[in-house]
């Protein structure tokens, strides 16, 4: 695989960037540590997902204050994780700041099939196309709920 661009968007005093070298990865193993999906995550675990994924780092100034990645082949799919935006920058249209970005993504729109799994927000990515998948037998997993604890 290639080298893949730099990105960055521009909203006022926030920026989104593509940049891994710029993700805090405390700051990000911080809120998920504390989340429903990543609970007791440890920060190796954090740091080699985030080595290994696509990035967007929401930033106000200089602060981290929200983060998604997405892993991805970058050719036929992509999965959506690790969305959040701090509580105290929440009600600021941040998370569609967020969600715009990574839809404009030259790469995220290469590929055929975009997955997310979620329990909350659900009208933040209906907002984007996202559907619930609800065909018996089409969506299959291992899934280990106490893999940090």
């Amino acid at each position: 695989m290639g080298t893949i661009k730099i990105h960055e968007w521009d909203k006022g005093e926030y920026k989104v960037t593509t940049d891994s070298k710029k993700i805090d990865k405390k700051a990000v193993h911080s809120y998920l540590t504390r989340s429903t999906w990543a609970e007791g995550i440890t920060i190796e675990t954090v740091s080699d997902s985030i080595d290994n994924s696509l990035n967007f780092g929401l930033f106000h100034y200089e602060e981290q204050i929200g983060f998604a990645r997405i892993i991805t082949d970058h050719a036929t799919f992509a999965y959506l994780c690790d969305v959040y935006v701090l509580e105290e920058y929440q009600g600021r249209k941040l998370s569609s700041f967020l969600m715009s970005c990574i839809h404009e993504h030259p790469n995220f729109n290469k590929v055929r099939r975009i997955m997310l799994f979620t329990l909350t927000a659900p009208w933040l990515y209906e907002k984007y196309g996202y559907e619930p998948v609800n065909r018996q037998n089409y969506v299959w997993s291992i899934s280990r709920e106490d893999m940090y604890l």
